[in-house]
This record gives structure tokens, sequence and C-alpha cells, in this order.
């Protein structure tokens, strides 16, 4: 079945908080500064609570006042304080002024490090989103010139205390992976949230940069996020680098489609395309605000873990990259959860595209085994504000073109299918070609195992190029 957020377990270290941030106290060669913005200074509190502070940090700072912050890390491009730029801009100075300061009087052993946080939490007067950026900057080894990695982090608590308590743990963790795990990305990930109730803070991305990182992929690791429970989706943008939701997002329309994508096809293309001219006849809708997501599923329909590997799921975002597609990779089974999802950052239209079978799927009950209302509250979850379905249509037995209007389904839900169609929920597109109805991924990979061919003209113009060129999917051709 589905996972359920709602049963996850507290995660804990085997080191609390207070002793993860003791240990780097007692520990002389560590040392670097600690800038908060937003939230108070959690983060430096819990490392002043455990005692022996002067041990890790040369200095605290929270240049709360906008002046004041500018004064000291600059104006980033945008004007925005919460943000990767300022988080970067932090660190950059905080790195510096510590190698000024203090590098000729430590020990040679040292690793130096900043640690900086800009964050808009819980507002007392509005309804704000409640979201970090932090990042470490450390030097991996005695000398070494520094790396980077840093986080973005949504709040889920629903009042500043909390939000303060949580930012506070999650920076000791931080810190302390960076010095302890950094050797293993996966390890340093599943650490952030020890001591941290499920459901208090979800992290949406993680970067890794820097000489020590150099042949890490982050795309990879950053689909740990999900697997780790920190998130239920990672979005990447068209140039293969990882996106934040709220910023892919933010006041525009929204039109996905669900695929294996293993390898994309023309047919899958062709979905996509005419699924957007429909989506486009919608009032205010425009190539300008839409964004057009390719969205992949770690679970199949029952919510079982399809178990694909990191590799052979980036094989799939590159190929859909190169197309000039954003891609989503998830772990929700039902489409209205992925409807929820994208309504956290939109208020516009949502379309999704969808097969013949995809609809089928949708009215089987089946699928609906544990929600309270069944297939009724699975509807009103997926059809509120401005959610439609695009629906591709499919080729019948008698090999004449079915659209959505002759969809069958159960008898007792008949009724219910006429009341989506006549109030314009179910939407209707076609196809541009009759022949691409003959596409089919799983026969594209057998042939691909048996060299080249004609399996290379189902799929859109250079992706059998970069298939051959980067031994995706098992193939071998020369």
């Amino acid at each position: 079945m589905e996972q359920n957020i709602n049963n996850r377990k507290k995660n804990v270290s085997s080191r609390s908080t207070i002793e993860k941030a003791l240990r780097l106290n007692l520990d002389e060669k560590k040392y670097g500064t600690i800038a908060e913005i937003g939230a108070g200074q959690e983060v430096a509190r819990n490392f002043f609570k455990a005692g022996a502070a002067a041990g890790t940090i040369a200095k605290t700072i929270s240049a709360y006042d906008m002046q004041f912050s500018d004064a000291i890390y600059g104006i980033q491009e945008g004007g925005r304080y919460v943000s990767k730029a300022r988080v970067e801009a932090m660190l950059d100075k905080e790195f510096e002024l510590v190698g000024q300061r203090v590098g000729d009087s430590r020990p040679k052993e040292s690793r130096f490090f900043a640690y900086a946080t800009t964050v808009a939490a819980k507002s007392f007067n509005r309804n704000n989103e409640c979201h970090a950026w932090s990042g470490v900057k450390i030097q991996m080894y005695p000398g070494a010139e520094p790396s980077e990695i840093i986080l973005h982090v949504r709040m889920k608590d629903e009042n500043f205390e909390l939000q303060q308590d949580a930012l506070g743990r999650l920076g000791v963790n931080f810190i302390y992976a960076a010095f302890y795990y950094f050797e293993n990305p996966k390890s340093f990930i599943d650490s952030l949230s020890d001591n941290i109730w499920h459901n208090r803070i979800e992290i949406e991305s993680i970067e890794f940069k820097g000489p020590y990182f150099e042949d890490l992929d982050n795309r990879s690791i950053n689909l740990h996020l999900i697997r780790s429970w920190k998130t239920r989706a990672i979005m990447f943008n068209p140039d293969g680098s990882v996106g934040i939701p709220a910023e892919m997002l933010y006041k525009k329309n929204v039109l996905t489609i669900r695929g294996s994508f293993r390898p994309v096809t023309r047919l899958n293309v062709d979905m996509i395309e005419q699924g957007l001219e429909s989506f486009k006849k919608l009032d205010d809708v425009n190539e300008d605000n839409t964004v057009v997501l390719a969205e992949i599923s770690l679970n199949d329909m029952r919510g079982n873990d399809l178990l694909a590997t990191e590799e052979d799921i980036i094989a799939r975002v590159q190929l859909l990259n190169s197309l000039g597609y954003s891609v989503l990779i998830s772990d929700y089974t039902r489409y209205f959860s992925l409807r929820a999802f994208f309504r956290q950052y939109t208020k516009l239209q949502i379309g999704i595209v969808v097969g013949v079978i995809n609809v089928k799927q949708i009215f089987d009950e089946e699928s609906y085994k544990g929600i309270e209302g069944g297939i009724l509250e699975g509807f009103g979850k997926l059809f509120p504000d401005n959610t439609r379905l695009f629906v591709y249509p499919e080729l019948n037995m008698s090999g004449e073109v079915s659209d959505f209007t002759e969809i069958k389904v159960e008898e007792h839900l008949r009724f219910l299918y006429r009341h989506l169609l006549q109030n314009n929920f179910i939407y209707g597109i076609e196809t541009s070609d009759k022949e691409l109805f003959q596409i089919y991924s799983r026969e594209v990979l057998k042939k691909m195992s048996k060299g080249r061919g004609s399996w290379e003209d189902a799929l859109p113009e250079g992706i059998a190029e970069q298939i051959i060129e980067n031994k995706f999917f098992g193939c071998l051709c020369d």
C-alpha cells in the first residue's frame, strides 16, 4: 500500500543533539563561525548549552537588520534575504574571516568551518511560507581548500518556537555530519533528521560542491532524500540542476504527465505536446506562465517500491532534460497526492495528461483501499480548484482511434464519469500520428538489448544516440 507519512518513526541517533555539540566542542581541531538570520540563534545555543563551546566557536552572529546584513554580506541579485545566494555570501564572508583572524594561531591540524542559515520562520501576523537555506563551508582536511554543502528546508511546525527548536537540532546535525559523515553522503543525509520527530522538517534539496565533491553526482544523491524519508519529491530543472518547488512552481500553471519514460519515446512526447496545446486553451494559460513536468513515481500503482536504481532514474531524467522538460521524481502513488503536492506552491491551473488506461485505474475502487471515503474522497481530492485531466486516445480492438468519451467504467460509476465530463473536469486530446500507438517502451527495451535497429526510430531525435553513447538501460550497442 502507499507509504504513509504519519507512520514514520522518530529518527533517533545514538548521540543526542547536545552530545553531538559537546563532541565537537571538545575537539580543538574543529573551529569556526555560526551565522544565523531569521529564527534566533538556536544552533549556536545548542553548542553553548553543551558546554566548552570556546573549543569550537570563534564567533556567532545574527545580523537581523537588513541594512546591517547588506553591509556585511552585500546585496544579492533579486534582493532576497532568504535565498541560496544570500547563504552563499554568508558562508564566503564568515569562512574568509575565520582564516584571516585565527588561521595562524590555531593548531596546524585544525579544520575550519563556517555555518550559515537564513530563515523565513512562522510570522505572527501572516501565513507565510516557512523555509530556510542552510549551508556549511568546511575544510575536509587540514589546509585543504574548502568545500560546501547547502540545504533547502521547509518547516512544518505550526508555531515559531517549535520551528526554532527543529532548526537548532538540524543545524547541529548538519555541522556534525559535515565533519564525521562527509565521506558517505547517504549517511550524511540519513543523520540530518536525528532527534527530530517525523514531519517537522522537509529537506527539499541538498548540494555538495567544491574540490572534495567534484566527482559526486548531486542528482543521484538528491534521490536519497526521498528514500530516506526526508521529502516526498525532488524536482530537476531542464538543465539538470536540482530545483526548488516553491521557485519553479510559484504563480505558474502546471501541466504534468506520469510515466516510466524508460526510455522516453515519441509517443510520450506527443502526449505532452498535445496535452499542452489543449491546456493552453484554458483561461490565462500560456507557455510563459506554465511549467511542463514529466513525473516519474518510484512506486507502482499499489504503492510498492519499484526498486529502480539511482543510475537508471538519472538516465531517464537526463534524457527528458535533453528534450527541454523539467522532471519530478516522487514516491506518490495516487494522482490526488500528486495534485496536493503542486497545490502547496501554486493556486493556478493544474493539468494532468493521462492515457485511457490511466483513467481506468483512477476509476478502480481497489486503488482507494485505506481511504475512509473511498473513491468519492479520492475524487474530491483530485478535482477541486482548477484541476483537470487531459486524456490521450488509444486504439481499440478494431484498430480505430478511441477517445475519452468512449471509456467504459463500472456500471455503478458511469454517472460519476458523466458528471466529470459534463463539468469539464476531463478533456480529450488528439494524437498527431496514429502510427505512434505502435510504440511500446518495453518493446524498445527488448530490441535495444539486441543492438542497433528499428527501435531508434521510436525515440525522439537525439535520444538513441545518448542511450548508445552512455550505455543507458543496459544498451551495449556499438
